[in-house]
């Protein structure tokens, strides 16, 4: 099965924000009120009813000019998925496409994934229930999946009218975002492929137009070492030994222990937030 990859080149971007719009409408997202930002940006950052933002960064160039910089935000669907590995109930998963996609059926609302994400793309959603039991939910961009297995494109992309995305095959949009980089080098001499390979590289990748930290992104995102070795090693040592149900227990207490970055603070720079 191919891989499949959305190419976002924020050089053709020209902020119009209906990527925005065909996700809402594509996923029946409600709305959402939204305060003054002391910009035109519409939301400080997705949410668990906004899948993608368009980011307006002000930026002075290496010329001394002030721009708009724009950058379509959304989940990255990383190869190696730092919300997938700290998820202690295997609700998140990889599809046969390479994106990464969130059971609601599963999900216990515990958010680790929220907290160890290192691209901040992963929110939590409060309900409740016919008795009025609150309880939560955890919410991303799912790359349209629904619309990849009939055969279409991501919402997102199919409205792009400036062709800044594309979607197609993993190697064919790598090798595309590779030469778009050569062609504008001489305008962006930071100009760079944002296919970040500490999380193994992404299902969304970017052609920038500056270093990853002027969009707000981390340089050299990693997964954490402790999520690797508790989802790679541990776990299925642990179920092979006492089985799968008492290795969820004891996956709660772990995650709970390790994957906190409020309580532990994080052991790498990478996987835990920006630098």
């Amino acid at each position: 099965m191919s891989k499949y990859v959305k190419y976002v080149d924020v050089t053709k971007c020209d902020g119009c924000r209906a990527c925005m719009v065909a996700c809402k409408n594509w996923n029946d997202l409600p709305a959402e009120p939204t305060d003054f930002l002391g910009s035109v940006q519409s939301h400080a950052k997705t949410t668990a009813d906004t899948w993608n933002v368009l980011q307006f960064i002000e930026h002075e160039n290496g010329k001394g000019d002030l721009e708009y910089l724009f950058r379509h935000s959304s989940c990255f669907h990383c190869t190696d998925a730092a919300c997938e590995k700290v998820c202690p109930e295997n609700a998140i998963s990889y599809t046969k496409y390479g994106t990464v996609v969130i059971d609601q059926d599963t999900c216990v609302g515990c958010g680790y994934c929220v907290q160890n994400c290192p691209f901040e793309v992963i929110s939590l959603k409060e309900y409740k229930d016919k008795n009025g039991k609150e309880y939560r939910k955890a919410h991303k961009c799912t790359m349209c999946t629904d619309r990849i297995d009939e055969g279409l494109q991501p919402a997102c992309v199919t409205t792009c009218h400036t062709g800044a995305m594309e979607f197609g095959d993993q190697d064919a949009m790598i090798k595309k975002a590779e030469q778009r980089v050569k062609e504008i080098k001489g305008r962006y001499p930071n100009a760079q492929v944002y296919n970040p390979q500490g999380v193994g590289g992404t299902h969304t990748i970017y052609v920038l137009a500056e270093r990853p930290s002027v969009y707000g992104l981390p340089e050299n995102p990693k997964v954490p070492t402790s999520a690797v070795v508790w989802k790679d090693y541990a776990q299925p040592i642990g179920k092979a030994m006492i089985g799968a149900t008492t290795m969820a227990v004891v996956g709660a207490f772990v995650a709970n222990k390790f994957f906190s970055k409020k309580a532990n603070d994080e052991d790498e720079n990478g996987g835990g937030g920006h630098e």
